[in-house]
């Protein structure tokens, strides 16, 4: 974590894919190791504002390999399996703050 505490998103495409469904395409970099992926998102929801004003939220999830990324640690069970499953959800929770 020390070398590596922030994963990045950065959006290079929107669809819509339905109302109120939206795929955000982008280049995801964790640990140094960049992946196109494609978040499917609901949203954004109708403008209404927050007690400070803000307006638009939409909420995001994609499912990656984390094997893709370097992310390769795992312990074996005495019960068998290992510890950590490879596939990763990641959601994203984001509200549109004015400029």
């Amino acid at each position: 974590m020390e070398k590596f505490p922030t994963l990045s998103f950065e959006s290079t495409r929107i669809n819509l894919v339905r109302d109120g469904e939206l795929a955000i395409e982008g280049d995801l970099t964790i640990r140094g190791v960049t992946r196109k992926v494609v978040f499917s998102a609901e949203g954004p929801t109708p403008p209404a504002k927050d007690p400070w004003g803000n307006t638009g939220w939409v909420s995001a999830t994609t499912k990656i390999s984390r094997k893709d990324f370097g992310l390769t640690w795992n312990a074996a069970l005495e019960s068998g399996g290992f510890l950590v499953g490879d596939e990763v959800t990641i959601t994203l929770d984001v509200q549109f703050v004015g400029a």
